[in-house]
């Protein structure tokens, strides 16, 4: 019988050429999951009330921890007026942002997306709505889907002050007005720093659709979003290694 924790291990496998074969040899039974590990259902929410970063000017950063760094990523990448998505880690030491050493769940990282986006075009309340409807369940704590681990906690890292505030009272207005069955475990913490994930993590969802990992977790959300936020979606993402390439 096919445990929670067999999907972990195809996700780890699938990071490499090398183990790939291995993936698809675990796949067929580790995709037939409870309910409970399905992917995480989108909700629609209400628009922040207040948001404190609404004078912001130039070009500015969030940073976002919910679940599988691959599908917040592969969200935001597809959201207009975001300039860049990278995969990476916050909450832990440098020495520690490591994927293998992360996924040990003992580093106090968490797998996290800088997000670079234009305020003209999207607000940082807007991206908080997306985060929170479509990227992830707010209300899981220390794992989403069918992974499991500090390391894959909720969490708003704030750059700010304002960023601070706009998270917090965006979360006691959801949680007020019930729009989840349960009470929101995200955390809102200080950014210290973030360390951009290994070059094999970028731009994952795009580069395997054909994950099964993907296209049981990830994908439906790139759908939810085009479903609910119509106006934000964008087909083409904002890939990394579009970027890099564009640099040389």
């Amino acid at each position: 019988m096919t445990t929670k924790s067999s999907l972990p291990r195809v996700r780890r496998a699938a990071t490499t050429l090398a183990g790939w074969a291995a993936a698809l040899a675990l796949g067929a039974s580790a995709l037939q999951l409870t309910n409970s590990a399905a992917a995480e259902a989108p909700v629609k929410i209400p628009a922040a009330a207040a948001d404190e970063t609404a004078s912001a000017s130039g070009t500015q950063t969030a940073f976002f921890a919910g679940g599988c760094f691959w599908g917040v990523q592969g969200v935001f990448q597809r959201v207009n007026g975001v300039v860049q998505a990278v995969s990476g880690y916050a909450g832990g030491k440098k020495e520690t942002a490591h994927y293998e050493m992360v996924g040990t769940g003992l580093t106090g990282h968490a797998e996290s997306v800088k997000i670079t986006y234009d305020p003209k075009k999207v607000s940082y309340a807007t991206l908080l709505q997306i985060y929170f409807s479509v990227v992830h369940d707010p209300t899981e704590l220390n794992r989403q889907g069918p992974d499991s681990g500090t390391q894959y906690r909720s969490a708003v890292f704030y750059a700010d002050a304002a960023q601070k505030q706009t998270a917090e009272r965006y979360i006691a207005q959801l949680d007020a007005a019930k729009v989840f069955p349960s009470k929101i475990v995200t955390q809102v913490v200080p950014l210290t720093e973030f360390y951009a994930a290994e070059g094999y993590h970028q731009d994952y969802l795009t580069l395997h659709p054909e994950s099964g990992y993907i296209a049981r977790f990830d994908l439906p959300k790139v759908a939810s979003l085009k479903s609910l936020f119509p106006q934000q979606y964008r087909a083409e993402p904002a890939l990394v290694t579009a970027r890099a390439q564009a640099s040389k």
